[in-house]
């Protein structure tokens, strides 16, 4: 989710008798634009236990999202519990919110499986007066007091605009996620638009995988059969899809690096080290680092300051991001998201660099 140039920060907006002493909190956070509501019960005024809620752990990405958890809560100074897997069950997602509710959590970090169905999850939250902050994922509704996330339309664009410059004409694949979730249809839509408006020449063919890795590699393996002729592909979730593509391209004798006669594009999303190694080897040219890392940060720097009475604004941030307002109301700070290839692979500021 993409880059942006760091404006000026906007100055912090503080309301009430602690004014002073919120406002240097506020600049050493530096954290876009700010005001206390004055709310000193909101979360339980900033202290307590904090949910942490992740979507599976089936993905390297969200493998290393959670190991950055309890690294980022301890920094931030948050008192988070163990991570809880929804194992991709949106049900199952909305039994782990009561049962963290249940417990007497004052806050909780959540990263939605369904757009939609996470709306029951949330207004049980709101109703006990506990303040949630979405990472990776927006709901269509429902309120939460931020989402961490990055420009996912970016995203899509982003591997259009690659593919585009280095697939001329011919048949390119979006392995999409799963439709019922924004970020799958961001970037979907995002790729399509941008492929009809800027590279005519190409035909854009599609697997609805749900981010699923079995699904993905049955897809393609039709696909591939029907149009041996493909050029280029754009993995929606490096983390889910690349193992599974690079075997399916093996298995047809397809797989061949970059500059070889027939190699076909690949551009992904996550950032993972797996993709940065098949970056190296040539086996996939670029992917969209998705900061696993900033993810887990800011996750914690929000829900902090949601138990403390604290709301924001949209504007610049000094993490070089932007907090927008969304059609349905809620802020999101939308964090950079670099785009990997052989020629920046090896910077040691990418979070895929820094783990194993």
């Amino acid at each position: 989710m993409p880059g942006r140039t760091l404006r000026k920060r906007n100055r912090s907006r503080i309301i009430g008798a602690t004014a002073v002493a919120v406002g240097a909190s506020l600049a050493l956070a530096a954290c876009g634009s700010t005001k206390d509501t004055g709310s000193a019960t909101a979360g339980g005024g900033g202290t307590g236990q904090v949910g942490v809620i992740l979507p599976l752990l089936t993905s390297p990405f969200w493998q290393s999202y959670n190991d950055y958890v309890p690294k980022t809560a301890k920094s931030e100074g948050v008192d988070a519990l163990k991570t809880v897997n929804s194992n991709s069950d949106p049900s199952q997602q909305i039994t782990d919110i009561n049962n963290e509710l249940n417990q007497g959590v004052k806050g909780l970090v959540v990263a939605p499986l369904d757009s939609a169905a996470i709306e029951a999850g949330l207004d049980q939250a709101e109703r006990k007066g506990v303040p949630v902050v979405a990472v990776d994922v927006a709901p269509d509704k429902g309120k939460v007091a931020m989402v961490v996330r990055a420009d996912n339309v970016a995203y899509g664009t982003k591997a259009c605009d690659y593919l585009g410059r280095h697939v001329t004409s011919g048949k390119v694949v979006q392995i999409m996620g799963d439709l019922a979730s924004v970020n799958g249809r961001d970037r979907s839509e995002a790729f399509r638009s941008c492929v009809k408006k800027r590279y005519p020449k190409l035909k854009v063919l599609e697997i609805p995988a749900k981010w699923e890795s079995d699904t993905a590699a049955a897809q393609l393996g039709t696909l591939l059969n029907a149009n041996p002729d493909i050029k280029g592909i754009y993995l929606q979730a490096g983390g889910v899809y690349l193992a599974p593509t690079l075997q399916t391209l093996k298995s047809k004798g397809m797989l061949r690096t970059a500059g070889r006669s027939g190699h076909i594009v690949i551009v992904s999303n996550d950032g993972i080290p797996q993709e940065f190694d098949a970056i190296r080897k040539g086996q996939i040219d670029a992917t969209v680092s998705q900061p696993a890392d900033a993810y887990a940060k800011y996750g914690m720097y929000y829900i902090k300051a949601a138990m403390e009475g604290k709301t924001f604004e949209p504007g610049p941030t000094d993490h070089d991001s932007t907090i927008v307002r969304l059609p349905s109301g809620i802020l999101e700070d939308q964090l950079p998201a670099p785009l990997v290839t052989k020629d920046n692979v090896d910077d040691p500021k990418l979070w895929g660099n820094t783990v194993k």
